[in-house]
């Protein structure tokens, strides 16, 4: 039996024959892709013309893997995509809270309408913004046949050893939690899988690109404790609303589940977001977790203890400091941490 011909292509400049799979010809060193470099290049540029950076991203983040290693022109678009990367949260954020924005100007809308609840708005006005401003990404995540199939698949398992309501609370928390990366993934340009639930351990998300630096590692692993805080708060609001004892429960949980995420070790959130802090800013980081045990007492912040200590000690860090993440992570374990301490009434199934 004859094996099937292997598949090869020819350069288009000096006919060499190659396997597709390479990058550059070996014969006379152009780039296979040259063509297609040209067109998302251009797509790139006129992306941020149009002050879209997430699309300028993207297109750079393409290009970089049709490029060799090692290749000039994969430094100069790492050197681009760094710089995009700094201006891609804070064009989103004035772009989202604009009056002439689609959001803003839903946002507005929905506000005049809501005259009645103005109060209600008022007293719990983060849950009411959050709802506001996330239910359609949240939604849309749903569409997708993996990530519906596998949560309906978890919800059972919690269904049977907790009860519906719990379940439900629960699924939905860690379903924003992981969502909140999907979000960043998409400001920064990446292209990534839909979550998939697996029951007793959350949820999982695969990267088809990875970060060039580790300010992009960084807000990528925080932004899922952030959008998992918005959750814990909005239960506990719902909680305060109704006085059903499954919210409360749901917020303690979803806050534990967070901080977990924080410990700051391998691909856990909390790992991503050392990776960005300088040696003194790591220090800095233990002593806030230190300071919230010795508030709180919650014995999971040992785990982060130590593994800060670790991290400090021992990983190397990146040549700039990152003020924004130690902020971000110190306030996360402080918030998280209190509300793990919130006394739960027994449930019922």
């Amino acid at each position: 039996m004859s094996n099937p011909p292997v598949e090869t292509i020819r350069c288009g400049q000096c006919g060499t024959e190659m396997s597709p799979a390479l990058l550059c010809c070996p014969g006379c060193g152009r780039l296979v892709h040259a063509e297609e470099l040209k067109a998302l290049a251009s797509e790139a540029e006129q992306a941020e013309q149009k002050q879209d950076f997430p699309g300028a991203l993207a297109a750079w983040r393409r290009a970089l893997e049709l490029l060799p290693a090692g290749a000039r022109q994969q430094q100069l678009i790492a050197a681009r995509i760094v710089e995009l990367g700094r201006k891609a949260p804070a064009a989103l954020a004035t772009a989202s809270t604009s009056p002439e924005s689609p959001h803003g100007k839903a946002r507005a809308g929905g506000l005049a309408g809501l005259g009645a609840l103005a109060l209600l708005i008022w007293k719990f006005k983060f849950i009411a913004v959050f709802v506001l401003t996330k239910a359609k990404f949240l939604l849309l995540g749903i569409t997708n046949a993996s990530t519906f199939l596998s949560m309906f698949l978890s919800l059972g398992v919690y269904w049977t050893a907790y009860g519906w309501k719990f379940a439900l609370g629960l699924v939905a928390s860690i379903y924003v939690h992981e969502m909140g990366h999907i979000a960043a993934l998409r400001r920064f340009g990446f292209r990534a899988t839909a979550p998939m639930f697996i029951p007793g351990l959350g949820a999982i998300i695969r990267l088809q690109q990875h970060p060039v630096n580790p300010v992009e590692n960084a807000r990528i692993g925080l932004a899922g404790p952030l959008w998992g805080l918005g959750a814990v708060l909005a239960a506990q609001g719902v909680y305060l609303i109704t006085e059903w004892p499954s919210w409360l429960a749901i917020a303690q949980v979803g806050a534990w589940i967070n901080l977990f995420n924080l410990i700051p070790i391998w691909q856990l959130d909390g790992g991503r977001g050392f990776s960005s802090l300088s040696r003194p800013q790591r220090w800095l980081a233990v002593a806030g977790i230190a300071a919230a045990w010795f508030f709180t007492g919650e014995g999971l912040l040992l785990l982060l203890l130590v593994a800060g200590c670790f991290q400090a000690l021992c990983v190397a860090v990146p040549a700039k400091p990152d003020r924004v993440g130690l902020i971000q992570y110190v306030v996360l374990v402080a918030v998280l941490s209190a509300l793990c301490l919130v006394a739960v009434p027994v449930l019922e199934g």
